[in-house]
């Protein structure tokens, strides 16, 4: 069984090494309730050893070649991609993840490390023209891209193994060190991508892995002063406490969204509504980028409505290892009972409730609401989880105009047949991308990806991560 190998907790990387801690706690499987095994709680103490553990990793790091750097990145790419179904089978048995969308998740890993590695190679400066102002006549030169040093990285349960390749390519393609934290609910991903890293070639201190809760040495780790940058991708309210925590240095953050889908009456219905409700429930709705408020034309929105309801209803809900469910559970039952206590809510305020509504331990069907107040939570946060609200528009920049209500926002989409009005759309809508005839949850992982909202900070994609992740060195020759 996979959790065998994690029972020790020997589970906290530092210095080459993989060690236990005086405290550990469980990681369970939300499905079947099984512990899958246990992971040492780090403490600021772990933190200490681990940053000083990466800041000798950074230097390793930097006298890498770029070419060295490319090769490590390849091989793990290769590695992971040998080893698709174990790990595949490891995100669904940590996070309930239906193991179609592990597989994805898994292939789409394998890229992401085959494009930082390419971006390795990539990362390189530009000549100046000193010339183009007067007195830089007898000056010539260029600039190049450098490491920052040493970088926290802390990742979400959600996409486990993705998010921190997401995080860890990008940096060891522009030459840094890393101290990863995985989400408390999903450690064990984590673990077995930093053994595989290894195992390519790694310089064993560029990569340090601390397990546990966040609120033992979060603040430890985001605010310590040989920490040059953080990226973190989760809530509002710990990246609140990041920033309060981490002082002057770069951050990187992404912060959650509030997906907003506008239908017009000129789309095809079958097709936007099919397209909603996987954006809608895929991964249970735990998606930042995941489709939660439709607004559909008038003349379209009872043909809308029918089909999404038949097309959600059609979801098979149940056991995530099964080829065949589409929704499986969500991360724990404190999220489950979270989402039901939002809709119970907006249903109490006068939500209609179309489809589902129902939990059974950690599965909550995938739900339906209208006529939803649009203070409500559903609505106005981000859900993260099975529910979807439909909504009336007349006019398009009245539905623009509701889409942009939230302070959160990542993606953004619109079903239409009219080129005029898809650009009137994009141009308006505030969104870091806008999806044409699209759900909101596709990303490709080369694209620019974060938030366009309130406290959102940097992008990832593999080719913009890597430069968040560098900084430039200006080189000047005068010829005098």
């Amino acid at each position: 069984m996979m959790h065998m190998a994690f029972d020790s907790g020997r589970s906290l990387l530092i210095g080459g090494r993989w060690e236990a801690a005086d405290d550990a706690m469980p990681v369970i499987n939300p499905w079947s309730g099984e512990a899958l095994g246990a992971v040492a709680c780090a403490d600021a103490s772990h933190v200490e050893r681990a940053v000083a553990s990466a800041t000798r990793g950074a230097e390793a790091m930097r006298t890498l070649s770029t070419g060295e750097r490319s090769r490590i990145l390849h091989s793990a790419a290769a590695a992971l991609e040998a080893d698709d179904e174990r790990f595949a089978a490891a995100i669904t048995t940590e996070t309930g993840k239906p193991i179609r969308g592990a597989r994805r998740e898994v292939a789409r890993a394998v890229n992401t490390l085959r494009l930082s590695a390419e971006e390795a190679v990539r990362l390189a400066g530009e000549t100046i023209a000193f010339d183009s102002f007067p007195g830089g006549e007898a000056r010539a030169g260029h600039f190049v891209y450098e490491p920052v040093g040493v970088i926290a990285a802390i990742t979400p349960f959600n996409d486990p193994l993705n998010l921190a390749c997401h995080k860890l390519g990008p940096a060891f393609a522009a030459g840094n060190a890393v101290v990863l934290k995985p989400a408390e609910q999903a450690p064990l991903v984590a673990i077995m991508l930093a053994r595989l890293l290894l195992a390519a070639g790694l310089p064993e201190e560029a990569l340090c892995l601390l397990t546990g809760r966040g609120s033992d040495f979060g603040d430890a780790l985001t605010g310590h002063a040989d920490v040059a940058m953080v990226s973190f991708t989760g809530g509002v309210r710990v990246g609140e406490s990041i920033c309060r925590a981490a002082g002057i240095k770069r951050l990187a953050m992404e912060l959650g969204g509030n997906g907003p889908v506008i239908v017009m009456d000129d789309a095809d219905v079958e097709t936007a509504a099919a397209a909603c409700a996987s954006g809608a429930f895929g991964a249970a709705g735990q998606n930042c980028i995941g489709v939660q408020r439709i607004y559909v034309q008038d003349a379209v929105y009872d043909a809308f409505q029918g089909a999404l309801v038949v097309a959600t209803e059609r979801l098979r809900v149940g056991d995530p290892m099964d080829p065949e469910t589409d929704v499986g559970p969500m991360v724990g039952s404190g999220a489950a009972e979270r989402m039901i206590a939002s809709i119970v809510e907006a249903v109490g305020r006068g939500a209609s409730l179309l489809a589902g509504g129902e939990r059974a331990g950690t599965l909550v069907r995938p739900t339906v609401l209208a006529n939803v107040p649009r203070d409500a939570r559903v609505a106005c946060r981000e859900a993260f989880g099975p529910v979807v609200s439909l909504f009336r528009f007349t006019d398009l920049d009245e539905a623009i105009d509701a889409a942009n209500r939230t302070d959160y926002a990542i993606h953004a989409a619109v079903f239409t047949e009219s080129l005029r009005t898809a650009r009137h759309a994009a141009r308006r809508l505030r969104a870091a991308g806008v999806m044409v005839n699209d759900s909101t949850d596709y990303r490709l992982d080369a694209m620019p990806f974060g938030g366009a909202g309130r406290g959102n900070m940097g992008r990832e994609g593999v080719r913009f991560a890597a430069r968040e992740m560098s900084q430039t060195k200006v080189i000047c020759f005068h010829d005098a």
